[in-house]
């Protein structure tokens, strides 16, 4: 009895221990079907933008998509054309709560994306994603900056030095002003330690959650999948950081570690899975299943999505891009119509302001050449208006 019932005991202990493991063995009849559509899917996108004439514009406008994906999934609305804007910093009213977290996501996507594959799940690339560089740079800087600090006092009494027999109001004065960058030095130093990772506010971060661990424990089963399929081991990362959850702000960011996990192993080479807008097209009442074979079918089924997705996107923007591009024929050689062609496919909509400030031409001209090229235009207001390719 004792022996029947040890290995199950194994099993509640490694549980109990683990926000996730992984099964075993996996159900192959489960999840096969769709594993072989998630790679199939995968590799013709990228094949096909591996030789795209658009590719880096696909990727920039995907970029923005999935930020705004991210936040839907999680119950939050965030219009694309906002979310352009603000990346801008041409905002035409006061950024929301979630116009900024769909920005964070956008800028870690360009992030990782814009970095060698293997960087997003390396010790340092993970510390860096999670926050940690930022906690160190104040303690590097500190030194650097209490030297110049120092500089320039020593300067200040060499000169103060000098003109004591002149003028003595000048001495006043820059005593007054070597107590205040004194005072000044104080509050930089004591706010740096403020900001210790170990020092977190109660009432925004729960002190018995153990990040460092989390995520030793996510990056363990993350290593136990190098055997398997990549596409799998994709879907198994993202669900892992679900049931883990390592970082307790950021549960979008393991979507985007399993995206850099398929561009890690050769699965995504031209380009960054939109894991996120993927799973938008699950029905919301398939998103969530209680089985551990259920959950990767839908991670499976999410990567499919995200890649037939992608490739019909790209196929729609290479055709409008075509259609566009004859209307350039016979144009001058200083005309700017080609520049703004190449610039508007990389943005999901693009305003005036952006046009100028990219192309370096008055407003003015900006919406002559919106013309000439004929964009659509994408808001339907009449004023703060922009073009798209859609």
């Amino acid at each position: 009895m004792i022996a029947s019932v040890s290995p199950i005991l194994v099993k509640v202990i490694k549980v109990l221990q683990s926000g996730y493991l992984i099964p075993d063995p996996l159900p192959w009849p489960e999840i096969g079907g769709p594993l072989a559509t998630a790679e199939d899917a995968l590799a013709r996108l990228d094949e096909r933008l591996a030789k795209s004439p658009i590719r880096e514009g696909w990727a920039s406008r995907t970029h923005f998509a999935d930020a705004a994906a991210t936040l839907w999934l999680e119950g939050e609305l965030v219009h694309l054309d906002d979310l352009v804007l603000h990346d801008a910093r041409m905002d035409i009213r006061a950024p929301t709560h979630e116009l900024t977290r769909a920005h964070a996501v956008l800028r870690m996507r360009r992030r990782i994306g814009g970095a060698e594959p293997d960087w997003a799940l390396s010790p340092s690339g993970l510390a860096s994603l999670r926050g940690g560089r930022s906690a160190h740079e104040p303690a590097a800087n500190r030194g650097g900056e209490d030297s110049l600090d120092q500089d320039d006092g020593e300067e200040e009494h060499a000169v103060v030095g000098s003109a004591a027999a002149d003028v003595s109001l000048d001495q006043l004065f820059a005593d007054v002003d070597a107590a205040i960058a004194s005072s000044d030095r104080v509050l930089m130093a004591g706010a740096s330690t403020a900001q210790r990772p170990s020092e977190r506010d109660p009432l925004v971060y729960d002190v018995d959650w153990d990040e460092d661990a989390r995520l030793a424990e996510w990056r363990t089963i993350v290593d136990r999948t190098r055997a398997l399929p990549s596409t799998l081991a994709a879907a198994i990362a993202a669900q892992a950081w679900i049931e883990i959850a390592p970082l307790q702000h950021t549960p979008w960011l393991g979507r985007l570690l399993a995206a850099a996990l398929l561009r890690e192993r050769g699965k995504a080479r031209a380009h960054l899975p939109c894991l996120s807008e993927g799973l938008k097209a699950i029905p919301r009442e398939r998103r969530r299943p209680r089985d551990a074979a259920g959950q990767l079918r839908v991670e499976l089924e999410a990567i499919a999505a995200a890649a037939d997705a992608g490739l019909k996107s790209h196929d729609r923007w290479l055709a409008a891009r075509t259609i566009l591009a004859r209307k350039l024929d016979g144009r001058r050689s200083t005309s700017r119509l080609p520049a703004l062609l190449d610039y508007v496919l990389t943005r999901p909509v693009v305003s005036a302001g952006m046009i100028a400030e990219e192309l370096r031409i008055t407003s003015r001209a900006a919406h002559d050449l919106v013309a000439e090229l004929g964009l659509r235009e994408a808001t339907g207001r009449g004023s703060y208006r922009a073009w798209g390719i859609l």
